[in-house]
């Protein structure tokens, strides 16, 4: 009787820690919308705050899938896509564009979201991919190859959305570019290149390079975020699996640290002072103590390739896509694994 009595103490005493180890997570799981008929992968999000919409390019379905922002339900499915990629919401016009793009065709679409169909469109490059919107003139910068033999370059296209017409091209060396962010008030482009494994400085006026910072060792570069007050710039690599801070004023590296694998996403939260990177299985948090001092405080088990994410600071929240491909590309191949859209909410 002992012994069981000692047995049932030792077993509440280990559901006790490991309640309080998941309340004490920077990102705790409140909701999960399955996406049992949706294939391969789940890409970008937007989302439109009054309108409690929030917006899912899944890019192997061919659709952009509509949820509920609070509830996370899902509303509708917006088809004619090939391959979605990457999107932003027009509130003036209650419209969307979409990045849509594959190995031999390239497009941007815009979408009336009054009854969720496509209204024109704009061709573009093949390979037409990730995108960053400027909401300060508007435009879209949309990466996609050079449409040209070689792949020795590939190009920015740039969207105005207030008219939706193409306004200009930037031409960006090696073959693709992934992350992206902007300094209006500088008029820079941060652009993690992929093809070149740097980070590159990009000139919004002039469409001049002005700067390439490499991150030695590394390549795969996939998420980047932006501290303006700080002047440092964040990228994060999938080999190896690394965090890196770059000084904006010089290009010098600050800081490094291991992260996620398979990381596709980075969120710089600048009221806590928290950085977030999604990839597969886990969420890395770091954490900023100052702009050269950075601390890893947590990896948030998450899902088997949850990697791309969207943060609504007004909601507390962070909303991650669960895919369905293995990470060398192919099929779904793990066992019990299934496409879905998580709601976190961050915690103190």
């Amino acid at each position: 009787m002992k012994k069981s009595r000692a047995l049932v103490l030792m077993l509440f005493l280990v559901v006790t820690l490991e309640t309080k180890a998941q309340e004490k997570l920077p990102l705790k799981l409140i909701a999960t919308t399955p996406l049992p008929e949706l294939v391969g992968d789940l890409e970008f999000f937007a989302h439109h705050l009054k309108g409690d919409r929030l917006f899912l390019c899944a890019e192997n379905s061919g659709t952009v899938e509509v949820f509920n922002l609070h509830s996370g339900k899902r509303l509708t499915t917006i088809k004619g896509f090939g391959n979605p990629h990457d999107l932003v919401y027009l509130p003036a016009q209650n419209k969307l564009v979409v990045s849509d793009g594959g190995d031999d065709f390239g497009w941007a679409y815009l979408v009336d979201l009054a009854d969720y169909k496509i209204v024109d469109k704009i061709k573009l490059p093949a390979d037409t991919d990730e995108a960053v919107f400027d909401p300060a003139d508007g435009y879209f910068y949309i990466e996609s190859g050079s449409g040209e033999p070689g792949g020795k370059t590939h190009l920015l296209n740039i969207i105005d959305t207030k008219n939706f017409k193409l306004v200009g091209i930037i031409s960006l060396p090696g073959r693709a570019s992934e992350a992206m962010a902007i300094d209006h008030e500088g008029n820079k482009l941060y652009v993690n290149n992929t093809g070149t494994s740097e980070v590159i400085v990009v000139d919004l006026k002039t469409h001049d390079i002005l700067s390439k910072w490499s991150l030695p060792g590394a390549s795969h570069l996939n998420g980047l975020a932006l501290d303006k007050a700080n002047h440092r710039v964040f990228s994060a690599t999938r080999q190896p699996a690394q965090f890196w801070v770059l000084d904006t004023d010089t290009g010098k590296i600050v800081a490094t640290m291991p992260c996620t694998e398979y990381n596709d996403h980075m969120i710089f939260d600048a009221a806590r002072k928290r950085i977030y990177i999604t990839g597969t299985d886990k969420a890395t948090v770091i954490d900023q103590r100052d702009a050269d001092h950075y601390v890893r405080v947590a990896d948030v088990p998450t899902a088997y390739r949850a990697k791309t994410s969207i943060f609504i600071p007004e909601l507390n929240r962070i909303y991650i896509a669960v895919s369905g491909k293995d990470m060398s590309g192919k099929p779904l191949v793990k066992p019990g694994v299934q496409l879905a859209m998580q709601i976190y909410e961050i915690q103190p």
